[in-house]
């Protein structure tokens, strides 16, 4: 099946091939633009309102008007509607992009904005703990900046593109990135967690890393089982020789446990858990 037939532009619907804009947009020049990506299943998003809630943030942060009909109720219906129209059935990557429309230089003549719904087809149904565990390093030839706008996703990619390629020279699963302060603060496009004495830990938002949907989600989860939670750390690449487990996490595979950094072995009892917590809470209610 050919997925992405179809995306949603501004609630309209077109072919995936079809060129909408040209490159005086905005989102290609400047990168003037947010983003979310999402996780559906059997028609379902998940977790759509708290997407919404990080969107529009970053939105008024970066001084975008925000339309009246730009509601949970419409976004949601449109997105069904897409994965109708591409036949996705079953599990589904949804990405929601807005974008400043076109106008001035760095200084935007018109704060209006468009937005584009994709969607694609997910291999497995739920969230699936990988079989075999992650091996991981980290990316320290540029620092991802505290800022305003480090909880949100935005077209200004760079950082993790670089730590991207960094991965694969290394054959890494995945790379940590730091900040300023040698402090960890996340994966490529996932939340870091660690254990250690039982005890879940996971950077602070004054770390800069992205305010993750489901970061909140295996917080909750974990406080539901009974674990403590500690959701405002400042760690360290030395920290994670000491811990008992290391998990990263986000909204479309939930939870990927590591197995190796450097010389270190983890184990994945409390990534097991969660996971198992997720699937309950999310997918069997």
């Amino acid at each position: 099946m050919n997925s992405c037939q179809h995306l949603c532009f501004n609630g309209k619907y077109y072919p995936q091939e079809l060129t909408l804009f040209g490159t005086n947009n905005r989102a290609f020049r400047y990168g003037d633009s947010l983003f979310e990506t999402l996780h559906a299943q059997n028609g379902k998003i998940q977790f759509l309102q708290d997407h919404l809630n990080r969107l529009t943030r970053g939105m008024q942060i970066l001084g975008m008007t925000i339309p009246k009909k730009f509601t949970l109720s419409k976004i949601e219906a449109e997105t069904i509607h897409l994965l109708n129209k591409n036949k996705l059935y079953g599990a589904a990557r949804i990405r929601l992009s807005v974008f400043r429309n076109q106008g001035g230089l760095y200084t935007p003549t018109d704060n209006n904005i468009s937005y584009v719904i994709e969607a694609s087809t997910l291999d497995k149904m739920g969230y699936t703990l990988n079989k075999k565990g992650w091996s991981i390093g980290i990316y320290d030839q540029m620092r991802k900046p505290v800022n305003i706008l480090s909880p949100f996703k935005t077209g200004n990619a760079l950082p993790f593109i670089l730590a991207g390629i960094y991965r694969s020279q290394q054959q890494w699963d995945d790379c940590l990135l730091l900040n300023d302060r040698n402090e960890l603060v996340e994966g490529l496009s996932s939340n870091l967690f660690m254990v250690k004495n039982n005890i879940l830990m996971t950077p602070s938002l004054e770390s800069g890393c992205v305010a993750g949907i489901m970061r909140e989600r295996v917080i909750e989860s974990a406080l539901d089982l009974g674990i403590t939670v500690y959701d405002d750390c400042t760690l360290t690449p030395q920290d994670m020789y000491e811990a008992d487990e290391l998990f990263l996490t986000n909204a479309i595979w939930g939870i990927r446990w590591i197995v190796a950094y450097e010389h270190r072995r983890f184990f994945h009892r409390i990534s097991e858990l969660l996971t198992q917590k997720l699937n309950q809470q999310i997918f069997n209610s």
